[in-house]
Order: structure tokens, then C-alpha cells, then sequence
């Protein structure tokens, strides 16, 4: 793959890091790549501030056209149609980003490469950019958001799964979806910042001001807060253990009222990627309290790893990815959670969160990236050749 350089379609690069960050950045170390912010999973709202917010922000980047974010990697913002829905838009949208895309590559020195795409709305470009193969990246089953329009969005994955020369899956129940339109379907199981995230079993790691303000235990979790939380569950664990601080970090998306109702929860916003080991550090319990519903039975929660590469004993609905791992303990039921965090708080030992901090070493973003790269190299040197379906990454 050296020789190959990459055109990425993906969410806009300035958002908390996921899975699409850490492998173009892996990539980057050998390969140009030239990373195009969302082409929009969904029409904006015009009466949406964040939604008004973005768009002015984007026409910003536009017209400062490609500019180079890291070693090897440029973001271009496109100026694109929402409305993927429409057959005059997306024909529209084809010539705006040829042409967009060409000249970026033309400043950037990208000339053969391989297309990526994170996104499903990318459908409609493939084979149109001049690529050299294709390489579709499902990170979700794109069809159970609760802003899909969920035919079109089967619609567009089935596409890219039957025309992607290679397709990696970040589950395995998404491997088995995709299955059914490619031979070609790989897992690739997300890895971690493991250095970064141990740094929370540092002494020198300071707690954050308003995490060591909360009375112990703290039971934590960060990330999104989205209409996939479970906010009932959190809810009835605070009114059954009114002893226990819930910290929760992160975007809130969805009414949190009746968080906010509870005394012993705390919504402390969004904090930086790179803050968040120092919030570890002050976890005694971290959750992953995800509805069970088939948006997140298609999941494989990041945060997962990185809980656990901070020593975090882990607490997390019964999801196929998360109960993979026998360290984290999973439940059913409410009953079944409360009985789990009181399990994880007996749990954590300073011994113990190294010993489960150091099973997480293994699993690195750069290794899955080697990883990643040998599958490719594999495939694209024999492309008459059947993989094995059980190849992991």
C-alpha cells in the first residue's frame, strides 16, 4: 500500500476521534491522504442552531479549500447538497466534488489511489473519482439511526458492500450483514490509545477539578449522549444508590431532564479527547449503559477498550462485542447492572486495574493498522482469490 494513496470520505476530522481518525492516521505514515469532511448523513435543520452553526462553518473551510492537518494528511470541505434523497442533488453533488477532489489532488500530489469511505452517502461516487479500488469502512448499521431514512440507507451500504473491493466490518454482527453482498467482508475490531489512556495509573495524572469535587464512588461514562442511551437505567441506579456519584462526559443530543432531576448526577460536558484518562483516573465503575435495540446490537463501542486500557473495571449492557471481553461484566436486566457495579467496585484493586490495563496493550490502533494493511495487500495482489471469511483484524 505504499504506493497507494488514499481519498477518505468520513465525518468531519475536527470531531471527537473514532475509529476513522486512528486508521487514516496509521495510513498517513506511508501514504498521502487526503481526508474529505461529511458529505451529510442526514438534511440539515434550518431552524437547528448546531445545524445553522455547521453550515456557515463548513462554507468557511470551503473556500480556504485543502489544508494539511498532520504529516501525509489534508482535510478538504466540500460544498455539497444534503439531500441524498434527491436524484438532481446527487447528480449536482458527482461534478462538485470530481472537481473538487481533482484539484485537491492536483496541489496535495495524490495521483493513483485508493478510495475509503466511512460514510454510506459516499454510494453514489464510487467508481466516478477515478480511484483504483475501493475500500468501504462500516462502522454502524447505518440503517437503524434513528435520523436514517432506513431503505435508502440499506439502500446505499448494500452498494457499497457489492461494489467495495474490500469491506471491513467493526463488528462481527455487522460482518455477517454485509456478508450477504460481499465475499470479500472483513472484521476489524477497533484497537486503542493504550499508551495515552494507562497514563490514568499514573501518580501524576491530576484528577480534574470537577470530577475530584464529587463524593466516591464515581461511576462514569463518557461519550455521546445519545437516544441509544439507556437514561432510565441511569436513573433507577441513582434513586437506588443515592450514595453513588454518576459523572457523565460528554455532548448531550437528547432531553436529560431526568438526569438532571437526580442529585447524584452530574453532566459535566464535553472535555477533550486527550482529558479524558484524567477522568478515568476518577472512575471507580465506568458504563456502557446502551439500549438493546439493533442499532446497538451492530455496535463495538471504542470506549470500551480505552475504559479498560485506564484500568477501569467495566460495566455494560449485554451487547455481542462487549461481552467478547470476560474482563468487562455485562447484564440484562437493571437488577442484573445494579448486581454488576457492585461486583466492579469490590474490584478495584490499584493491582487490578494494571493487570487489566496491561491485557488492553496488545490492541493498539497501530497494529490493527498493520493488520489492515496485510488484508489489503493480500486481496489486491490475488483479486480473483477467496479470502478466508474468518480473517480478523
Amino acid at each position: 500500500m505504499e504506493n497507494n494513496d488514499i481519498v477518505c470520505f468520513a465525518k468531519d476530522w475536527g470531531e471527537d476521534p473514532t475509529s476513522c481518525n486512528h486508521v487514516m492516521r496509521g495510513l498517513a505514515r506511508t501514504s498521502k491522504v487526503l481526508w474529505v469532511n461529511s458529505i451529510a448523513t442526514r438534511a440539515p435543520s434550518l431552524t437547528s442552531g448546531r445545524d445553522l452553526r455547521k453550515i456557515l462553518a463548513k462554507l468557511g473551510e470551503f473556500v480556504r479549500g485543502a489544508r494539511q492537518v498532520e504529516p501525509n494528511l489534508w482535510v478538504l470541505t466540500p460544498l455539497v447538497l444534503p439531500f441524498h434523497d434527491r436524484a438532481w442533488a446527487v447528480t449536482v453533488n458527482q461534478y462538485i466534488l470530481k472537481a473538487s477532489i481533482a484539484i485537491a489532488r492536483w496541489r496535495i500530489g495524490i495521483r493513483r489511489f485508493h478510495l475509503w469511505t466511512f460514510v454510506p452517502t459516499a454510494a453514489a461516487y464510487v467508481g466516478r473519482l477515478g480511484e483504483d479500488a475501493v475500500v468501504y469502512y462500516c462502522t454502524d448499521d447505518w440503517t437503524s439511526f434513528s435520523f436514517s431514512n432506513r431503505l435508502k440507507a440499506s439502500s446505499m451500504m448494500e452498494y457499497l458492500a457489492s461494489h467495495a473491493d474490500i469491506v471491513f466490518a467493526t463488528s462481527r454482527p455487522l460482518v455477517e450483514k454485509l456478508k450477504r453482498f460481499s465475499s470479500r467482508v472483513f472484521l476489524a475490531s477497533h484497537g486503542v490509545q493504550h499508551a495515552l489512556f494507562a497514563t490514568a495509573l499514573q501518580s501524576s495524572t491530576a484528577l480534574p477539578a470537577d470530577l475530584a469535587a464529587l463524593p466516591r464512588p464515581v461511576i462514569g461514562y463518557y461519550g455521546l449522549i445519545e437516544d441509544w442511551l439507556d437514561l432510565e437505567l441511569i436513573v433507577w441506579l441513582a434513586k437506588r444508590h443515592p450514595e453513588w456519584s454518576f459523572a457523565l462526559i460528554g455532548q448531550a443530543r437528547v432531553d436529560t431532564s431526568m438526569l438532571a432531576a437526580c442529585e447524584n448526577v452530574y453532566l459535566l460536558g464535553r472535555k477533550s479527547h486527550e482529558a479524558l484518562p484524567s477522568y478515568c483516573k476518577g472512575f471507580d465503575v465506568a458504563l456502557i449503559p446502551h439500549k438493546v435495540n439493533e442499532l446497538t446490537l451492530h455496535m463495538n463501542p471504542i470506549k470500551l477498550r480505552e475504559y479498560m486500557s485506564a484500568g477501569v473495571p467495566v460495566v455494560a449492557t449485554a451487547l455481542p462485542e462487549v461481552a467478547a471481553y470476560s474482563a468487562c461484566q455485562t447484564a440484562e436486566t437493571y437488577e442484573g447492572f445494579e448486581t454488576a457495579v457492585l461486583e466492579a467496585l469490590r474490584r478495584g484493586a490499584p493491582s487490578d486495574r494494571q493487570r487489566l490495563s496491561e491485557s488492553m496493550r496488545g490492541e493498539t490502533w497501530e497494529r490493527k493498522v498493520v493488520e489492515i494493511r496485510l488484508v489489503i495487500a493480500e486481496a489486491l495482489a490475488d483479486p480473483g482469490h477467496r479470502l478466508s471469511e474468518t480473517t480478523g483484524v
